[in-house]
């Protein structure tokens, strides 16, 4: 070794191989080298619903009978606005909240589906974020800062944990299959990590996934033979050139890429499942069947070993179909009306399973609405207040933590910034959020950026 070179870890030495659509396959074939796991995990999966335009909270979460109250009056201070035009005029909620399960949390009839799993998620009503514009939010709430670039949690987590299935990979993407919501791939993006780490995108309709197929396939006998022959030839390669950690990873790339033919499609054929599953997810009903489709794969990925699964929400209304700057009350009744049974039925289907105990599902736009009207039935953006939804995986059930003010503008009392959730599913996970790091032009990086952002873990939403 000549005196200037510095020894590599063969872990870090194959995860910076990645690149290309064989780098897919890296993620599962470093996971018996990859565990960085700090301590005894509570949680081993991630289910990320993600809720593009920004959810209303006041109208959703987070009731305000002061709001309500004195509706139509000017707001008593100025609030800060993302749009022009806005009147500080107090717009109440359309919407009537009432209790449900044990724990007696107040929940929008918007929500009745979510509203009967109280008592099994965590709903926090004082988190905040660091800005109001859709983009910049979104890179907070997927990667910790506004900034382009940089990973996504779901790459981290697979950096840390690897997959726990040689057949897929540890990070996959669930979205509309008739297009992007905003930001697009930037949002799963693996950033300066090995790109093994990206989150590899799923068909919930046709083939699963995209170049996986061949154009002309082969009968299955056929291509088993074809696969057995290659393993040969490549195993006495191998032999041939022993330490050859390059072709190594070459041919783990290429294995899995093989094994993702048979598994994605077995695993995304949603025709064996019961009935009664089907007609959970709303797969029997128009408006929930497409959204129900992609939850109900995320269990399936999940129960296979996948990591992390990211579900997207539909394009319809809109790209942002949470995003209600007019038509607040129609808005909310569509979006609603296709995702809270989907969403309630792939918690209650991990419950049923034993399965929630150590998956987390997290319920979660990118920040959430002024209490002010914005025309004469719409709400602005509002990085100052938002709610969202834990479940499973050590999150208290039932429990509600954090307050807003009476007009649910501001997050008031026990307060969550999106590094502190960031660096609390860490710690379900098994992992210190301080010590996962990567050296990146020099500096140790991590999700959080503890040293800057503050990120702590916040204990009290935990069982």
């Amino acid at each position: 070794m000549h005196p200037d070179h510095v020894p590599v870890s063969r872990r870090r030495f194959l995860a910076g191989l990645g690149g290309g659509f064989g780098s897919l396959a890296l993620g599962g074939m470093l996971s018996e080298d990859a565990s960085a796991a700090h301590r005894p995990a509570r949680a081993r999966a991630v289910i990320q619903l993600f809720q593009n335009g920004g959810p209303s909270q006041m109208d959703l979460f987070d009731p305000k009978p002061e709001l309500t109250r004195r509706n139509g009056q000017p707001h008593p201070e100025k609030v800060e606005t993302f749009q022009l035009g806005n009147k500080n005029v107090l717009l109440g909620s359309p919407f009537q909240f009432s209790r449900h399960g044990q724990c007696g949390m107040e929940l929008s009839e918007l929500i009745p589906h979510l509203a009967g799993c109280a008592d099994d998620f965590c709903l926090v009503r004082s988190m905040h974020t660091d800005n109001n514009n859709h983009p910049f939010a979104l890179n907070t709430m997927q990667t910790g800062k506004v900034f382009n670039g940089r990973p996504a949690m779901g790459s981290w987590i697979s950096y840390a944990l690897g997959s726990e299935c040689r057949n897929l990979p540890s990070y996959i993407v669930l979205r509309d299959p008739a297009g992007y919501n905003t930001s697009g791939k930037l949002v799963w993006s693996s950033g300066w990590l090995p790109a093994a780490h990206q989150g590899t995108e799923f068909s919930a309709t046709g083939t699963p996934v995209a170049h996986l197929q061949p154009a002309r396939p082969l009968p299955e006998a056929a291509q088993k033979s074809a696969r057995d022959f290659l393993h040969d030839l490549n195993t006495l390669h191998l032999r041939q050139h022993p330490g050859e950690d390059v072709l190594e990873a070459r041919i783990a790339n290429y294995e899995l890429a093989a094994h993702m033919q048979l598994e994605a499609a077995r695993l995304l054929d949603l025709t064996g499942e019961s009935a009664a599953t089907r007609k959970l997810y709303g797969l029997d009903r128009p408006e929930t069947a497409a959204y129900g489709a992609r939850c109900l794969m995320a269990r399936r990925l999940i129960e296979a070993g996948v990591r992390y699964v990211q579900v997207f929400p539909p394009l319809k209304p809109s790209f942002q179909p949470w995003d209600h700057h007019s038509g607040l009350k129609s808005g909310l009744q569509s979006i609603c009306a296709q995702t809270d049974q989907p969403s309630a039925a792939l918690i209650q289907d991990l419950k049923q399973r034993g399965l929630l105990e150590d998956v987390i599902v997290m319920w979660t736009g990118e920040f959430g609405r002024l209490p002010i009207t914005e025309g004469a039935d719409g709400r602005d953006h509002n990085r100052n207040a938002f709610s969202l939804l834990m479940a499973g995986g050590g999150f208290r059930g039932g429990h509600i933590h954090g307050a807003t003010d009476d007009f649910g503008y501001k997050s008031v009392q026990d307060r969550v910034s999106v590094p502190d959730l960031h660096a609390t599913i860490l710690n379900q996970l098994g992992l210190d959020h301080t010590r996962l790091t990567y050296l990146h032009n020099g500096r140790p990086e991590r999700l959080t950026d503890p040293e800057v952002t503050g990120a702590r873990i916040v204990r009290e939403i935990l069982g």
